[in-house]
């Protein structure tokens, strides 16, 4: 059951269920089944631009997006698929501060629900900093289908430890 770390805390039905799509080698099939073209935000700009736009549009009065860019020293492994950092420099008398989003540059080819999942979770920590109810009610809110996503991003994990990469996204 390691292959189903992901998703350890679903019920044993649902595992039983992701058990039977791997031994039938089906959980690729049915991902792209869902999702079938990668998004098109390949770059750091792009990305920037990407998760401006939702911020301006969900959370128009949060703090100032300074920079967000794919990393290629996120791992998984290390239970991260994006973070968040907020930096404060004092400057003179001032007190100065950046937020900055990372996401992890396995995203780069990947179906744009799964990349605006990420974005969200960690635009939603720029006002609640804990995984609590008011967190994931704003995740919601800026993507109501967020909870299903969020699965099947961990559907996509699971693909990736077993099988590799989905092909036709890339």
């Amino acid at each position: 059951m390691d292959s189903l770390k992901y998703i350890q805390n679903y019920s044993q039905n649902v595992k039983n269920q992701v058990l039977s799509l791997i031994k039938e080698d089906k959980l690729a099939l049915h991902l792209k089944s869902k999702y079938s073209l990668s998004h098109s935000m390949k770059t750091d700009k792009a990305l920037f631009s990407y998760v401006n736009e939702l911020k301006q549009t969900h959370m128009k009065n949060a703090p100032t997006l300074s920079k967000a860019l794919y990393d290629g020293k996120i791992s998984v492994i290390h239970n991260a698929l994006g973070t968040h950092h907020f930096i404060s420099r004092v400057q003179g008398s001032k007190l100065k501060s950046k937020n900055e989003i990372r996401i992890a540059s396995m995203f780069k080819s990947v179906p744009e629900e799964f990349l605006e999942m990420i974005v969200v979770h960690e635009l939603a920590h720029f006002k609640q900093k804990e995984h609590n109810k008011a967190f994931y009610s704003l995740c919601l809110h800026m993507q109501p289908s967020y909870h299903q996503i969020e699965f099947d991003v961990r559907l996509y994990m699971t693909q990736m430890e077993i099988f590799g990469k989905i092909d036709e996204w890339n």
